[in-house]
């Protein structure tokens, strides 16, 4: 099969945000079918041969060296250079593309691939994050190598990233990093422990230190560069202390890490070191997003191939009304999650090109979209493994695995609780919930079908709840707005999804591609307010919404 032909929703969407699909289509159609074929059978082998860490060389001599299965580098040359996931938004001329390739695409890409390999997801977005906060906020001709060999489309030469940020006493609570920096005339030294660190042995690492004389808290936190082998070529003083026995992505090498007094260069303003690593947060975070809507769309599709062939009671469960009604809430997150992140990825493309209403969009849509779609895809991947029954439980078949996966991107770049406090944070600080709720109300006063205009109509009262709860987290105490963001976040990503979805019913309505979006938005607009009922209609077309 072809991942991309199995997702009726996915070239429509694309199509929207692009002037031609004919240059995405030969590559999405590569992705979907590789996907779907050798990387799925190099991740199920790689799962089950984690990365191992050897410390010493036969001499004795410390190397800290992360030894990876082929099944793990086979999956790294697809990803990195036959389709140039992380050189793809720094280098013009990646699958044709006359110019960097934009970020939809690049996320619509992504979410293919994704649906076969989580975990080295992981790396392929630190990796081209690193690229971004360099070019970003470091100096271009200092860091000319790191940047060239972090966005090479050839796997030979590349040079991966990671983020080492978590401590053990700090977590989430970055201010109370202890890692100190000391200058050394022409770099600077690393002193302190980080806990979480993954893609541990990565080529180019960011991080963040205390630097001398700074204010308590992140002020006082400086972004560095470290390399894994210092100029001279000999290896940076930072030992990988030991590998993380994780309960998902299992293929990619998480570690602990002590820095000696290693090797690095400051990158751009000290005191902004902070509010510069937030850029390679956010950026983490939409991908933490993008992945688990793949997720979501994989275990979709396991369930509807599961259910077809498999006849209980005298008939197919996928034509029974029961299991009709389990599969349909499943499609109506993987799908409403899809279109958010490539609104997010076309915001995120042109807040790059210095529209500052998109960057304020992007700021608290990013936040939305980790924290409402890890969440569900928890939900739908957990579905997923109870519609296969006793074989979903058996790691002989992937559910197991999807439902690991699944629980990681509610946790790593912030738990959910920590993103819903970002978007308190963006609501005191850029008045977000009006700016969400004017978005959402200017789509839905576009719509010029009858029909899908009937249908958003409902829709309206929950933007007005976005205006009403986010003015009174404003105005109520500090506890009672910490207690409700949570709940904001929810209401706020769901009606974000929901007049996307009728945005994109309007959309095919008037270009004549049908009524499908559509029975999807109605559908899910009754999850989200739960006062009309087409779900009877829905199940009714269930085939046509699953096949395209």
């Amino acid at each position: 099969m072809n991942f991309a032909d199995a997702d009726p929703a996915l070239r429509p969407l694309l199509a929207r945000y692009v002037d031609s699909m004919e240059r995405v289509e030969p590559v999405l159609r590569d992705v979907g079918a590789v996907a779907a074929g050798e990387l799925d059978e190099l991740a199920a082998v790689a799962e089950v041969n984690p990365p191992q860490l050897r410390q010493y060389d036969a001499a004795g001599e410390r190397v800290d060296e992360v030894v990876y299965h082929p099944a793990y580098t086979g999956m790294s040359r697809l990803a990195f250079e036959r389709f140039g996931f992380a050189a793809m938004s720094h280098r013009p001329g990646v699958h044709g593309w006359p110019t960097a390739v934009p970020h939809v695409v690049k996320y619509g890409l992504s979410y293919v691939f994704v649906q076969a390999e989580f975990g080295l997801f992981c790396p392929v977005s630190m990796t081209d994050s690193a690229a971004r906060v360099l070019r970003r906020f470091g100096d271009q001709s200092l860091f000319a190598r790191e940047i060239d060999g972090l966005s090479s489309p050839d796997f030979d030469s590349l040079l991966t990233g990671a983020m080492f940020m978590t401590e053990k006493q700090g977590g989430s609570d970055v201010g109370r990093t202890a890692t100190e920096a000391t200058p050394n005339g022409s770099h600077w030294t690393l002193r302190g422990q980080k806990w979480f660190a993954s893609n541990v042995s990565a080529d180019v690492i960011l991080t963040l230190a205390r630097v001398p004389g700074g204010p308590e808290g992140t002020k006082g936190l400086g972004m560095f560069m470290v390399p894994r082998l210092r100029p001279d070529g000999s290896r940076n003083t930072y030992r990988i202390d030991r590998l993380k026995d994780k309960m998902g992505s299992r293929s990619m090498a998480s570690g602990e890490v002590t820095l000696e007094d290693c090797y690095a260069l400051p990158v751009g303003d000290l005191s902004r070191g902070f509010l510069q690593m937030a850029e390679m947060v956010n950026v983490s975070r939409l991908s933490n997003a993008m992945r688990a809507v793949a997720l979501m769309r994989r275990a979709l599709n396991e369930s509807v191939a599961h259910t077809r062939q498999r006849v209980a009671f005298g008939k197919p469960l996928f034509d029974q009304p029961l299991m009709r009604k389990t599969l349909l809430p499943m499609l109506l997150h993987a799908e409403a999650g899809l279109g958010f992140v490539l609104e997010a990825a076309a915001a995120l493309d042109r807040a790059d090109a210095g529209d500052p209403e998109a960057r304020r969009l992007i700021r608290v849509l990013t936040p939305l979209g980790k924290y409402h779609l890890c969440k569900k895809a928890r939900v739908v991947t957990g579905e997923a493994m109870e519609i296969r029954g006793g074989n979903g439980y058996i790691e002989d078949w992937i559910n197991p695995r999807l439902v690991r996966d699944a629980h990681l991107g509610s946790i790593w770049e912030g738990s959910s609780n920590v993103i819903a406090l970002d978007v308190l944070r963006c609501i005191r600080k850029d008045n977000a919930h009006e700016l969400l709720a004017d978005t959402a109300q200017q789509r839905l006063e576009r719509i010029t079908d009858p029909d899908v205009a009937a249908g958003a109509e409902p829709l309206m009262s929950e933007v007005d709840s976005i205006r009403s709860l986010g003015k009174s987290l404003l105005a109520e105490s500090d506890d009672y707005a910490q207690a409700m963001c949570g709940e904001f976040t929810d209401l706020a990503a769901q009606t974000t999804m929901a007049a996307l979805l009728f945005e994109q019913a309007d959309h095919e309505a008037r270009t004549g591609l049908g009524r499908r979006k559509l029975v999807v938005a109605n559908t899910y607009l009754h999850h989200v307010l739960r006062t009309t009922d087409p779900v009877p209609e829905a199940l009714r077309h269930l085939d046509e919404l699953v096949d395209g």
